[in-house]
């Protein structure tokens, strides 16, 4: 049986039988390489404004793509795509450009675009890129700057909370049934 890859990883899966006396070699490669850099792997990868850069995870080879985590470099702005593999895949972006957003995807899809300055927790479902959390549960939390078009808070639990700067283009309310002062 002829050696494989797996699906998302593609981690070399040695068929039966083969590699005979080298297959310490592959299983090297995938424990202490392929493996490690999946689960650890830091790597910068440089972007530019209004290209698309796509990064892969080759057939039991390193690549950029298999990293956990990677730091954007250069430049981005309008039309500045990561283009990753439709491989199940959790990612920690962080867009380090020198300004501007970038939308990390896949090829086709519509991805998640990531402000310049932010560190994002992403996830590819297999078909595009999509935000990996929608809970945070944490004893402080501090949000530097939250954009939103237009957002629901269903429940909001703080010991104390200081809003340094609140603009609406609507009056604060409270719902129905809540608590709170405006």
């Amino acid at each position: 049986m002829a050696s494989t890859y797996s699906t998302n990883l593609a981690i070399e899966l040695i068929g039966t039988g083969d590699q005979a006396g080298a297959w310490g070699n592959t299983t090297n490669t995938n424990l202490g390489t392929l493996i490690e850099q999946a689960i650890s792997g830091y790597v910068t990868q440089a972007v530019a404004t209004g290209t698309d850069t796509s990064i892969t995870i080759p057939n039991g080879a390193t690549g950029v793509a298999r990293n956990m985590y990677i730091e954007l470099t250069g430049t981005s702005g309008t039309n500045t795509n990561l283009i990753v593999p439709a491989n199940k895949k959790l990612y920690f972006i962080y867009n380090n450009t020198s300004s501007g957003q970038v939308t990390v995807k896949v090829a086709g899809q519509t991805g998640v675009s990531v402000p310049n300055g932010v560190k994002a927790l992403l996830v590819c479902n297999g078909t595009d890129i999509v935000d990996a959390t929608s809970y945070i549960n944490g004893i402080s939390a501090n949000i530097t700057v939250l954009t939103a078009g237009s957002a629901t808070i269903t429940n909001l639990r703080a010991t104390s909370a200081v809003i340094t700067s609140l603009t609406l283009s609507n009056p604060l309310g409270v719902a129905q049934g809540g608590t709170g002062s405006s």
